[in-house]
């Protein structure tokens, strides 16, 4: 199966904003852009799958209709991870000993009690789990960067626990609307 892993397009919120799992709308040229880039490299007729957040839903959605796939399939479980009451925060209003309190313990710890890297890599590895059981030779995966992230740990044979550490460690530099292929 070859994967297609999508960024969702730079979404309207205020820069240094944690928004995670809040749901965001795209503008029009953003989204526009994404779709424009991203047409000439994706498979026409493969399986859509998308984060039910409107950054990502309407991406899937333009690109499935030019692409001719069937209407995408949109996955709690690719949602991004949910910040608690961190959300819609800046990064610099957030009490940096709660900061610290993460950096401590990436993998297990609720920022702004909302969900740890490790409840999200096991979500994110049932959804991986039961595409490979679709057998598609082509899968579309629209979504978000820490998403992404736990992935491409799947495709390195890593634990759920080794999926989150390699996440939760590892910054990244995945663009808005960026692609990432991955072969399976």
């Amino acid at each position: 199966m070859h994967l297609y892993l999508v960024r969702h397009p730079r979404p309207i919120v205020a820069a240094n904003t944690c928004y995670g799992s809040t749901d965001l709308a795209v503008a029009a040229e953003e989204l526009a852009s994404a779709h424009a880039s991203l047409l000439p490299v994706l498979p026409k007729n493969a399986k859509v799958f998308s984060s039910p957040l409107r950054r990502c839903m309407d991406l899937s959605e333009s690109l499935a209709q030019t692409l001719g796939c069937a209407k995408p399939t949109y996955d709690e479980r690719l949602a991004e991870m949910h910040f608690g009451d961190w959300e819609m925060r800046t990064w610099d209003d957030i009490p940096r000993t709660a900061i610290d309190a993460w950096s401590q313990d990436m993998v297990d710890y609720q920022p702004g009690g909302g969900e740890s890297v490790m409840q999200v890599a096991h979500r994110v590895r049932a959804f991986r789990d039961e595409l490979t059981e679709l057998q598609v030779d082509h899968a579309i995966v629209i979504c978000h960067a820490g998403i992404i992230r736990l992935l491409a740990a799947c495709e390195h044979g890593l634990s759920v626990p080794e999926m989150a550490l390699y996440a939760a460690q590892k910054p990244h530099k995945i663009r808005y609307g960026e692609l990432l292929v991955v072969d399976c």
